[in-house]
């Protein structure tokens, strides 16, 4: 997932591996554990240490030992990171940068992507009424200036993500979920939620910072800190595994392993995360030994697959490619009607998509949930959007869009159905895409003018002023899969519902998936859900994509996955 993937985080800092797969136009975009979810109420659970956790994960994976300890990480990318405040990052590249350097509370599963106890809680407890959370930090825990991190920090975080002011995307599910939360002692920290949820600790998406690094900053001033930009590095501090040295924008992020680090210390000396212009470059770079690992875009593979000391491997992702979808009436009135909205994804061979450009490392979108989802269920799906350029005319037709003047544009009161199709720089393939689509929409009437932005420029445009028409971005969602943050109501510009779309319906059923602890229970609702956004068409959803990683085979302990694979602790290189 490069510049144009965002996503509901990853909730825990799974590493920057869990990003390096990416689906073309996001360069554009097991059964639960007592970790995850208490089993029910009336009950107290205690859930398994770290040190429990880290030996059962270790046996599984038989990881081996380094032969030759040390050495560079060469990780690429076609976008830069976009901050060094963890707070204020909301894309995949600048979450693969602040997981290595900041720990979350929680950690996560590299396989599962479900809660485990690797974050900066040894452990928890849940409380018999299924609310009260009780998190006991690990007490070796320091910042990289040696200061203790204390349940203070852990205060500071969650009131600061709890702040609308600090422009966080998340913090309208952190406040949907949490009543309350308080200091026990130097270690211990007692988060309640408003009812038993099960998705309540998916809910604590903050990486933790050092309050006495950030307490005398406003939030609001937060964005333009010297410690967010880059600029002071002794204000970038965190507790993970990494420490910060350079931020060169443009140009690369350098990572130096953290022999302090109160979890496992990492194999390698550092991490480098080098910015090439374009994806051609990354390739090059790939093939010339000038990178250990990159995404790949379908293309690609033909050139790649072969290749002495390279491996190739895909596996499916854990979110979709869409077209949002601007709904506010203030900002433009073109998509009101539903009929046009679904005229759009009808005028579209989904299919060629898929088969003709993606070249089959992709599946077509049936509703919302991807194909890893427990809810997906392509046969659920009530209303499918086949290709029928016909159907799609009827449909403006019958919304009152014609073409009044013969200029080949329908048009309704004075107004033309056309605007601007915002997608992120830099993938090829994502070119064809945008471009594809301009096409088939201009086959039934719908004028769209392509408009290539760096991602920053996308999120102004999408997010912080959203005066976008459409634009395209992929999302991934954490293990949940319940999806709220993009659809949800209260998700407007405090979450990633860019498209101000809102269906009091659906957010009901959200809110009892969050409530349900049953799976085939709450995937029969979010399987209703999907139902309701494939309907409304707030967002054309178009593939669920597979990503596609090529690697050197100097990685050792290397796999790669959607829930981040392997933790760049454990990865050596061999000499």
């Amino acid at each position: 997932m490069r510049g144009g993937r965002r996503s509901r985080p990853v909730g825990w800092a799974l590493t920057a591996l869990a990003v390096l797969a990416t689906s073309p136009l996001a360069a554009l975009a097991q059964e639960a554990s007592p970790a995850a979810s208490p089993v029910g109420l009336g009950e107290a659970i205690v859930t398994e240490t770290r040190d429990e956790w880290t030996a059962a994960y270790e046996a599984e994976m038989g990881f081996s030992e380094p032969a030759t300890p040390g050495g560079t990480f060469l990780d690429s990318a076609v976008a830069d990171i976009q901050t060094t405040m963890p707070f204020l990052s909301e894309e995949v590249d600048t979450n693969a940068v602040m997981g290595l350097i900041f720990d979350q509370l929680t950690g996560g599963d590299p396989l599962t992507g479900q809660p485990a106890p690797n974050g900066l809680a040894d452990y928890w407890e849940i409380a018999e009424d299924g609310r009260t959370y009780t998190f006991h930090l690990n007490q070796e825990a320091t910042w990289h200036d040696g200061v203790d991190v204390t349940a203070e920090d852990v205060q500071f975080s969650f009131d600061a993500l709890a702040d609308e002011a600090t422009g966080s995307a998340y913090t309208g599910t952190f406040v949907q979920a949490v009543e309350s939360y308080r200091v026990i002692d130097a270690d211990t920290f007692e988060m309640v939620a408003k009812e038993p949820r099960f998705d309540f600790l998916y809910s604590l998406v903050a990486y933790i910072v050092p309050k006495h690094i950030w307490e005398n900053v406003p939030r609001n001033e937060w964005a333009t800190d010297p410690g967010a930009t880059g600029q002071d590095p002794s204000r970038v501090v965190g507790s993970g595994p990494f420490r910060f040295q350079e931020w060169r924008p443009g140009e690369s992020v350098t990572l130096a392993r953290n022999d302090d680090y109160y979890g496992k210390v990492a194999y390698i000396d550092e991490y480098v995360r080098v910015v090439w212009p374009d994806q051609t470059a990354v390739v090059n770079g790939l093939l010339n030994g000038e990178v250990d690992v990159a995404g790949l875009e379908p293309a690609d593979v033909a050139a790649i697959e072969g290749q002495p000391g390279i491996v190739v491997a895909t596996y499916p992702t854990r979110g979709f490619t869409f077209l949002e979808i601007n709904l506010d009436p203030e900002v433009t009135t073109l998509f009101q009607d539903r009929e046009v909205r679904q005229a759009m994804m009808y005028a579209l061979d989904r299919e060629s998509i898929v088969n003709d450009i993606l070249l089959g490392y992709a599946e077509v979108a049936q509703g919302t949930q991807p194909v890893i989802s427990y809810a997906y269920d392509p046969e659920a799906i009530r209303t499918r959007y086949d290709y029928d350029p016909d159907r799609a005319r009827q449909l403006l037709a019958e919304a009152g869009w014609t073409d009044t003047n013969g200029d080949g544009t329908v048009d309704k009161d004075g107004q033309e159905l056309s605007f601007e199709l915002l997608f992120p720089s830099g993938s090829p393939t994502t070119e064809q895409i945008i471009a594809y689509i301009q096409d088939a929409w201009g086959q039934v009437g719908i004028a769209a003018e392509p408009v290539s932005l760096e991602f920053p420029a996308m999120i102004e445009a999408t997010t912080t002023n959203p005066t976008f028409a459409v634009a395209a971005y992929g999302f991934g969602w954490d293990a949940t899969f319940i999806q709220d943050a993009v659809f949800g109501c209260d998700q407007y510009q405090v979450g990633f519902n860019d498209m101000r779309y809102c269906n009091p319906e659906l957010d009901a059923i959200h809110d009892r998936a969050a409530l349900t602890f049953d799976e085939e229970e709450r995937a029969a609702l979010m399987k209703e859900a999907s139902n309701i956004v494939n309907e409304d068409l707030p967002a054309l959803v178009l593939h669920f994509g597979r990503s596609i990683v090529a690697y050197s085979d100097r990685l050792q302990n290397y796999e790669p996955g959607p829930w981040g694979g392997t933790p760049l602790t454990y990865i050596w290189i061999q000499e």
